[in-house]
């Protein structure tokens, strides 16, 4: 991964990251204040709470891919250390999923009159666990290529060994 890539991409992890923290400050200040009157049209209290938690699980994804990234730079992606990284982000993903799912659940009262919308929104749940289900498959590949960079190192040793 050449440095442009590097620092382009902790560029935007930043830039991002940044924007979550102010957005999950302004959401915990609305929810402490209290000083956003609900309409009824939907109940914005748990709606807060469910950002909140959102943008977290975002947040940790961004967190373990920096770490990720580094550990690309430094030539030790290839390490049973990676596997951590690489586990809390399908756990932030499937918790996203989960996070989706119960502003879908809060939603779906108020859309009895269309219940598409509810059956569009449950769609794109199963579309975040299916994100989740392609990077555990991209954690199967990691197992492998470590397991062969073990087996490599093992016989590059036996071979100095022998010379």
């Amino acid at each position: 991964m050449g440095k442009l890539t590097v620092r382009a991409l902790r560029a935007v992890l930043v830039v991002v990251l940044t924007g979550t923290v102010f957005v999950q400050a302004l959401m915990l200040w609305a929810l402490i204040g209290g000083n956003d009157p609900e309409d009824g049209s939907l109940p914005l209290t748990p709606l807060r709470v469910i950002t909140i938690l959102g943008i977290g699980t975002a947040q940790v994804a961004m967190v373990c891919v920096w770490r990720l990234v580094t550990m690309v730079r430094r030539g030790t992606v290839f390490s049973h250390a990676a596997f951590r990284y690489v586990d809390a982000i399908t756990g932030a993903i499937v918790a996203a999923a989960l996070v989706w799912f119960a502003v879908t659940a809060l939603n779906a009262p108020g859309q009895r009159d269309d219940p598409g919308v509810t059956v569009i929104m449950g769609g794109v749940g199963l579309a975040i666990l299916g994100v989740a289900l392609i990077v555990l498959v991209l954690r199967m590949l990691l197992a492998q290529a470590v397991a062969r960079d073990v087996e490599a190192a093992e016989m590059q040793a036996e071979l100095d060994e022998v010379i």
